[in-house]
């Protein structure tokens, strides 16, 4: 794995009174850093136009997310959604995986962490606080990498105290890294759940190039494991390609030899899907990549995906696959309608609420 470390730091100049910014900066000693007295916090919000590529990935941005930080999950309204909560304390991702929706929906490269993460366990406190009789599943990978900040930030920490300290609440930190260091010791209380995204051996290797290796990965779950968390797999995207079926179902078998399935509180499956655009922005970054080759047709949701048929036998094929190993580890799907579901895995959640209840119970039994 390519652990980062920026050329260059920017700080708002707002962020200054923020504690984190001082052990950030602390954290990267040597690396020239300027005070930014008229940062436009807009320029670094999702889907808002601005100066594309002003700064590049090696810059890191330092700056106060002025807005609330806890949202709802972006599912679209025909598939059945997992009622899953959201926040981003950092945007975007040095990984550099080929298929990466990121490099197509923010609006600069630079890599921005925000500082004021007092506010943002403040906002879920609170949130979580004034509904007690509701459990919030709610991860922090949106919009970048849970941990491969990590080392820089800590930021896993408070995030890990604080849902321990709160009866209704599950994290989940989503990662294709290993920065887990910070997460050994903590009372976490079973409360968090450490993910990670797969693939198969071939796709980790040639098109998620930066982030760490198949292997490092599971020896990281595995670590994580011992340290008593529940784990997440989320093979998403799962690409079509000559010899899937070989590489995912070597993928599975290598993952059920390294962790123990009673750890694993779910696996969802997703296969590959993005904006049109984005298929000609993979082609001219990285025109040996295979994430654009293959047949694909408009979602209602604007995004380009495999044929449902397609998708339909790479499910089924995969929770076959998953289920000989650990028949017992609860798989969903990711961004599917009920047709899919039913095709694939013979039914599907009754809606919404009983997909949210199924995935709760996995870490919270009755």
């Amino acid at each position: 794995m390519v652990s980062y470390k920026p050329n260059r730091i920017l700080v708002q100049e707002q962020s200054w009174a923020d504690p984190a910014t001082h052990k950030i900066l602390g954290r990267l000693p040597g690396i020239e850093t300027t005070t930014v007295h008229d940062l436009d916090t807009r320029c670094f919000d999702p889907g808002i136009a601005s100066d594309t590529g002003s700064y590049a990935k090696n810059t890191l941005i330092l700056m106060r997310y002025p807005g609330r930080f806890l949202k709802s999950c972006q599912g679209s309204g025909a598939e059945i959604c997992c009622n899953y909560f959201v926040v981003s304390y950092a945007w975007n991702c040095h990984l550099e995986c080929t298929y990466c929706v990121l490099q197509s929906y923010l609006s600069n490269e630079a890599l921005v962490v925000c500082t004021n993460i007092d506010d943002l366990l403040l906002d879920v406190r609170n949130t979580l606080e004034q509904a007690p009789d509701r459990t919030f599943r709610i991860g922090t990978g949106e919009l970048a990498d849970s941990l491969a900040l990590d080392h820089i930030t800590h930021y896993s920490q408070p995030l890990v105290i604080l849902f321990a300290s709160i009866p209704n609440g599950i994290l989940e930190l989503k990662t294709k890294s290993v920065q887990i260091d910070n997460l050994e010791h903590l009372d976490h209380r079973g409360h968090t759940v450490i993910s990670w995204s797969m693939n198969s051996i071939d796709i980790c290797r040639t098109e998620e190039r930066k982030a760490a290796t198949f292997e490092e990965r599971l020896a990281a779950a595995v670590r994580c494991q011992e340290w008593g968390y529940r784990l997440g797999f989320h093979f998403d995207p799962i690409i079509y390609y000559g010899g899937w079926e070989d590489g995912y179902r070597e993928a599975v078998k290598e993952l059920f030899r390294a962790v123990n399935p009673a750890r694993v509180a779910w696996i969802s499956l997703g296969t590959l899907r993005f904006p049109p655009h984005l298929r000609e922005l993979v082609h001219e970054r990285f025109p040996k990549s295979r994430v654009p080759c293959g047949e694909f047709v408009p979602g209602h949701h604007g995004k380009d995906r495999y044929f449902r048929p397609v998708r339909e036998e790479m499910y089924r094929k995969m929770r076959s696959w998953i289920h000989a190993d650990a028949p017992e580890v609860f798989v969903y799907l990711c961004m599917e309608n009920r047709l899919v579901w039913e095709q694939s895995f013979g039914g599907a959640p009754c809606d919404t609420s009983d997909l949210s209840n199924q995935l709760d119970s996995r870490v919270f039994p009755a």
